[in-house]
Order: C-alpha cells, then sequence, then structure tokens
C-alpha cells in the first residue's frame, strides 16, 4: 500500500483542520519544506499537498511557491488538490512538476469537462471524491451534493481509462483521530476498479494493518504524524511501501 502523508497549506503554512473546518485550524510551525524534508526523511516516497486557500477561491499564490519550494527541496512525487478548476491551472500545476493533480467540485459539476482533461492528461488527473453522509461535497467542503459518491465513480469508469487513481474522503473522519470509514472504503472499492486512495481518519496502526487487509491501493495520513500518534518510518513499514 502507498503512503501519502498529508501537507495541508494556508497562506503558504502548514496546518490542518478539523472536518474540513476553516474555523478549527491548527498550524505547525512556518515553512512546510520542513515537515517535507522530515516526511522523506522517515521513508515518505511521495506526498500529498492540498491548497486549502485555492480550495475556497482564495489567492493561492502563498501555497503556490511553497508546493515549488517541497518539490525543488525533495524531489518526491507531489499530488496536489485544492481549486483545481480549469485547465490553465493544471498546465501551470504540472509545470511547476506536480505529478498529478486532485479535481473534485468541477470533476462533479462537469464531468464531460473532467473526462476531456483526464483523456487530454492521461495519468496525471484523480477525481477527488469528498463524501458527508455519502453525498459527494464540493466548494472546499462548504456544500453538499444529492449525488451519490459511488454512483458518481461508477459513472467516471464507465467514460475514461485515464483517470489516475481516486482519493474518497469521509469528511466525517477528517481530522477526527477516530480512525477511517472502513465499510464505505469498501464500498467505494466495490463501485469501481479505478485505483482508491483512501483519506480522513487513518489514525492509529491497526488502521493502517486493516486497509492492507482490505487490500487498499493506497492512504493519506496527515494529523496523527503532526501529533505524534504514529510514526511515519512504522507506518511505511507496515504498509509494505518499500
Amino acid at each position: 500500500m502507498e503512503i501519502w502523508p498529508a501537507i495541508d497549506l494556508r497562506h503558504g503554512k502548514p496546518v490542518r483542520l478539523r472536518q474540513g473546518d476553516y474555523d478549527q485550524q491548527t498550524t505547525f510551525g512556518d515553512d512546510p519544506v520542513e515537515f517535507a524534508k522530515r516526511w522523506q526523511e522517515s521513508g515518505a516516497k511521495r506526498l500529498h499537498l492540498v491548497d486549502l486557500d485555492a480550495a475556497r477561491g482564495d489567492s493561492p499564490d502563498a501555497n503556490r511557491n511553497a508546493v515549488q519550494r517541497i518539490i525543488e527541496a525533495t524531489g518526491l512525487p507531489c499530488q496536489m488538490g485544492g481549486g483545481v478548476r480549469d485547465e490553465a491551472t493544471i498546465e501551470s500545476l504540472l509545470k511547476v512538476g506536480v505529478a498529478r493533480l486532485v479535481v473534485g467540485s468541477r470533476a462533479l459539476k462537469d464531468p464531460d469537462w473532467f473526462v476531456e482533461m483526464c483523456d487530454k492528461y492521461p495519468g496525471k488527473l484523480v477525481a477527488g471524491i469528498d463524501a458527508r453522509d455519502g453525498k459527494v461535497a464540493t466548494q472546499g467542503w462548504l456544500e453538499t451534493s444529492d449525488v451519490s459518491a459511488f454512483e458518481f465513480a461508477t459513472k467516471l469508469r464507465s467514460r475514461t481509462e485515464n483517470i489516475a487513481a481516486i482519493v474518497y474522503t469521509d469528511i466525517a473522519k477528517d481530522g477526527m483521530m477516530q480512525g477511517p470509514n472502513f465499510e464505505g472504503l469498501a464500498e467505494m472499492a466495490a463501485a469501481s476498479d479505478i485505483p482508491l486512495v483512501a483519506s480522513g481518519g487513518v489514525t492509529t496502526y491497526d488502521d493502517i494493518k486493516q486497509l492492507v487487509e482490505m487490500k487498499m491501493p493506497a492512504a493519506i495520513v496527515g494529523r496523527s504524524l503532526y501529533d505524534g500518534v504514529m510514526e511515519l518510518g512504522e507506518v511505511v513499514r507496515l504498509a509494505g511501501d518499500v
């Protein structure tokens, strides 16, 4: 199982939110490059970056600069989400060196465009499916649609072979340190053969072991690393990400 340590960026600084709530933010220092290097030294082979400013329509400039510095400092493949809603953004971020991009709101609201972009940039785009009570949430989790997360995943696969993965996040679990929604992940895995990345609530070594037993292709690990609940080196070992 691939492990993607998360670095969430706001105003160029590393932060974490509880359940996507911008009013429940914890800031972890001033320089996200320090965390990128720390995760690399602990065995990370790739990083998951989130532009929280762009996700809610704020200026992404500080975060874009931070992303470029992270890529230059580590050389690791970076997956990035948050505010990826047009082709110009896709092109500019790929040019900076981001390995693949997570598209959430625009993929749901304009699936024709997303499928077109997947086919134009094969293997570079990931569908970010963030669910609240099984329904897809959009706009930085500020809105909830009436679209089933599982139906959405199934429809995407029927339309393109060039989507890189699905990052599936249960918002109720994100940042809460209570474990992921294993049932929802199993349903999502059954809904499509698109490689699935588990996100939200991955907190303990037992969570990692259970995801491995489920044959989950990949998992994003965030707050538990920052709070010292898990050590990344052990997570990587348990996941077999060697």
